[in-house]
Order: C-alpha cells, then sequence, then structure tokens
C-alpha cells in the first residue's frame, strides 16, 4: 500500500456489476459510474426480441411480420445460448419464487389441454404462444448477470412503449362510434385497452430510468412520460385511467429517493398533459366510472358483469383444471347459459373474458387462479420486502446501488398498475405480467450477489491509517536499525 501526502491512495477491485470502481480506503466511498447498456450479442438479441414482443411493431409492417421476427430472435438466441454457455447466469434461478409461480402455470396450463373442453385449442395456444412468452422469461432471468443487464432490458420495455406512442399519438387517428366519445380505434398491435396496460407499466419503468440516468437520456425519458401521457388519453381507456390513478398514488406512498416535491412535479406535468391532450367527450367518458348503472358492461349479455358471472360458473364446473388454456370463447359458445337463453335467429358471440382474474380462475380452475394472483399480488409486495435488506446509504450511492434500490420501489409500482388495469383485459398469458416477473426474479439475484460482493470487499479491504508517531521516533528507528545490524555481523563472525 502506496502513501502520498500522508493520504492512503484509492484501491480498485472488482464490483459484481462487472465494472472497476475505486474505492477510498480511508472515507470508504466509491467513485459513482454511470450504468450503460450492455452490448454483447446474447443481450441484444434479446433486448430487441423484448422490443419487438412488447411493441408488436412487426403487425405494422406486413414485410416484417412475415419473416416472424419473435420466433427467429428466440431461436438465435437459444443457439448462442447453446454455443456459449457461459453466456447465462450458472445459478439457481428458482430461489427466486415468482419463477418457481411461471413454471407452475405452465405445468397447470399444459395439463389443462386434456381435461378442458377443447384439447385442439389449448394445444396450438400453448404451442403457438403461451410456450413463446414463458420462454422469453426465463431466457430474461437466466441472462441477466448484473444489473447493467438488467438496466437494459428495462430501456427495452421503456422503448416499447415510446413506440406504441409514437404510433398512437403520430399514426394512428381517433374514431367516434356509438357516441360523442373520440378514442383510439384498430391499432393492429393492441385495443386501446390492451394499450392502457402496457403504458401504466412503461410510466413507472420510465420514472425508474429517470432515477438514474443523466444527460440527453433525461430529456428522452421526459418526452417519453409526455408521449405515454398522451397516447392514455387518446385511448379513451377507463381502465388505463384507473391505471394511471393507481400508479401515480402508489408512486407518492411507496417510492423513496425522490423528494416529494420531484415527485408532484412529474406527477402534475403528465396530468398537465393528460388535460390537454384529451379528446372530445374524454372526461365524459371517464366520469362514467362513478355512475355505472346504464353502463352495457353491467346491462348487456356480454357485458364485463355478465362475462364475470359466467366465468365464476365455469371455475365451478371445471374446479380443477378449468375448461382449458384459451378455451374461455370456446366455453362462451357451447356451454354457456346464454347458449339457450339467446332469442332465435340472435348471433352468438364467441367473447373474451375481458378480466385476466376470471381469465386464470376460468381456463385454469382454482388452482390456476390462486397461482395467478399469488404471481400478480405478490409482485407488488415483493420488491418492498426485498428493498428492506438495501442499506439507505444506496440511495446516493454508485450507479447499480441507485438503480438496484429505486427497482425495488418502482418495480411494486409498475406491478400495481398491472394489478388494476388486467381487471379489464385479457392479460393472464400475454407477456407484460411475466416479463414483470422476469424483472423481479432478476433483480432478487442480482441484488443479494450484488449484497455479498460488497460484504466479501468489506472484509478483505479495510480502512487503514498510518500509525501514530510519537516526538524523537526517527532516533529510535536509526537505533534499532544499528543494534540491530552490529548483532548480527558478530553472530555471523562468531
Amino acid at each position: 500500500m502506496q502513501r502520498t501526502g500522508g493520504a492512503v491512495s484509492a484501491q480498485r477491485f472488482q464490483l459484481h456489476d462487472g465494472r472497476t470502481r475505486g474505492i477510498n480506503l480511508v472515507t470508504g466511498r466509491r467513485n459513482d459510474a454511470r450504468l450503460t447498456l450492455t452490448r454483447d450479442p446474447l443481450r441484444m438479441l434479446l433486448f430487441v426480441l423484448l422490443v419487438v414482443t412488447i411493441s408488436r411493431i412487426q403487425l405494422y409492417y406486413p414485410a416484417l411480420a412475415t419473416v416472424r421476427p419473435a420466433l427467429l430472435l428466440s431461436g438465435v438466441a437459444i443457439v448462442y445460448a447453446f454455443l456459449n454457455p457461459r453466456a447465462f447466469l450458472h445459478t439457481n434461478i428458482f430461489a427466486a419464487w415468482p419463477t418457481r409461480v411461471m413454471a407452475l402455470l405452465f405445468v397447470l396450463a399444459c395439463f389443462s389441454v386434456p381435461f378442458g373442453i377443447s384439447l385442439g385449442n389449448a394445444a396450438l395456444f400453448i404451442l403457438n404462444s403461451y410456450f413463446k412468452t414463458v420462454l422469453l422469461a426465463f431466457l430474461l432471468v437466466l441472462s441477466v448477470r448484473n444489473v447493467r443487464d438488467l438496466y437494459t432490458y428495462v430501456w427495452a420495455f421503456v422503448i416499447s412503449c415510446a413506440i406504441l406512442s409514437y404510433f398512437a399519438v403520430f399514426v394512428f387517428s381517433l374514431e367516434t362510434s356509438g357516441g360523442l366519445t373520440a378514442r383510439l380505434g384498430e391499432l393492429y398491435t393492441y385495443d386501446s385497452n390492451d394499450l392502457g396496460v402496457l403504458l401504466v407499466m412503461g410510466l413507472a419503468l420510465t420514472l425508474l430510468l429517470l432515477f438514474v440516468d443523466r444527460g440527453a437520456k433525461r430529456w428522452l425519458l421526459i418526452a417519453n412520460l409526455v408521449g405515454i401521457s398522451v397516447s392514455m388519453a387518446r385511448s379513451g381507456s377507463r381502465g388505463g385511467f384507473l391505471g394511471l390513478i393507481a400508479v401515480a398514488l402508489a408512486t407518492l406512498i411507496i417510492v423513496r429517493g425522490f423528494s416529494t416535491t420531484r415527485k408532484f412535479g412529474m406527477l402534475t406535468i403528465g396530468a398537465v398533459v393528460l388535460l390537454v391532450g384529451a379528446p372530445r367527450g374524454y372526461w365524459e367518458q371517464m366520469a362514467t366510472i362513478l355512475a355505472p348503472e346504464q353502463d352495457y358492461n353491467l346491462t348487456s349479455i356480454d357485458g364485463r358483469s355478465a362475462l364475470i358471472k359466467r366465468g365464476i360458473g365455469y371455475m365451478k364446473a371445471y374446479p380443477v383444471f378449468g375448461v382449458g388454456i384459451s378455451n374461455f370463447p370456446k366455453a362462451e359458445c357451447t356451454i354457456s347459459p346464454k347458449v339457450k337463453s339467446r332469442p332465435i335467429g340472435e348471433p352468438l358471440q364467441c367473447r373474451v373474458p375481458h378480466n385476466s382474474y376470471v381469465q386464470a380462475g376460468a381456463e385454469l380452475g382454482v388452482p390456476g387462479l390462486i397461482a395467478w394472483v399469488s404471481l400478480a399480488l405478490g409482485l407488488i409486495v415483493a420488491p418492498l420486502r426485498l428493498r428492506r435488506r438495501f442499506p439507505k446509504a444506496w440511495l446516493n450511492g454508485s450507479g447499480s446501488e441507485r438503480f438496484l434500490y429505486a427497482a425495488a420501489s418502482l418495480f411494486s409500482v409498475a406491478s400495481c398498475g398491472f394489478a388494476v388495469t388486467s381487471f379489464f383485459v385479457t392479460f393472464a398469458f400475454a407477456d407484460p405480467i411475466y416479463v414483470m416477473a422476469a424483472f423481479y426474479s432478476a433483480l432478487y439475484v442480482v441484488s443479494r450477489a450484488h449484497l455479498r460482493s460488497l460484504s466479501r470487499a468489506a472484509l478483505t479491504v479495510t480502512p487503514q491509517t498510518a500509525p501514530t508517531r510519537k516526538a524523537g521516533w526517527r532516533v529510535v528507528a536509526s537505533a534499532q536499525r544499528f543494534f540491530g545490524a552490529s548483532i548480527t555481523w558478530r553472530s555471523q563472525m562468531s
């Protein structure tokens, strides 16, 4: 160890996030290093795969859709991982409970195939859609080796929401149907209610990146917040509006690290943009939330209220395995009570449940409902419990530490947004909840490893100070050297 001017020089060691930082042995403070995107081939493949999966941009460009980019990228990523096994994280990913729940849901979905009402329909859905959703989630968890990898994937989700916002604002036009309310119609990618689910989650993840990023990235993130607010207004989704309220309240209550003034400032900007960007009839449409008596969802045979009641009936009739994954529309046209009660000649609509909780219970039975609800609600509570293990000093620590601490708060906020908005859409087996589960699982694994690395560093790199020296120490040292040398010479001569 070197000393310069009586001060102890900074030692350098390798932290678990893959970046080298200086640590001063006297103060114990680390030099701050901003997070950057991971650019190795596997992570970039999964980055693009996540963007394609969430934004569904290929559906707007037929030429791009013909090559099936999601399937192609998944295959290339698997082949690359097979040829480079060290590219994946070699640890027990099932140590995090969401991965176990996702595996259980997949097993229950497979069991629902032979015991449901339509074997072929359920099997095709698993092969064409659900298998890829679960595979993407596990690929994300296995590929996150450090904080930078997780940071990279969060950016992929935010960029996906930015793409959706761009199309919602500048590409798709407003339509008026059945009233004076103007809202987005056919979006090619999602309908307006589905769009709200992704954007409220993207809003929370954008706030997360705002906590750690600086410079040009921050301005891009602020622009994304504005785009999300305008897109939510143009969607005309009442479920999305309730999700925005849930995200705003959760941000104010559970997020730490942002000052109250800063949180109110960002939410005020979003509210002002929502007011300015709201199309004709938007607020009248939102006001119907408080007066649902005349809403078609309560009065129509195919409204959400009737769908919930019939969905509960399907779960009671098939309590163990459900009617089969993706078989709710099939049940509506075969075993539904409305099949017998409909007037002669009236067309029969095979509706989806428009409620993720009802979908999980009706299609996978009671075990599937319990597992899915534990995943959706557990992702709200678990990050906050994990945050308790983090030192509060991380709020002002390195870029990695600030990201980990903020992620524990804002992953919970994003999950709050999903838990509310998913009550109005059919998203039980769609990508967003599984990507969120993968994010939390990766956060759990990475933060635990990061805490261990800091513990080892604290044991091996301890602050040391120069010894205290009294007056005349140079005379004493010279005498020790002289008499020590004299004694050594006499012993050799003898």
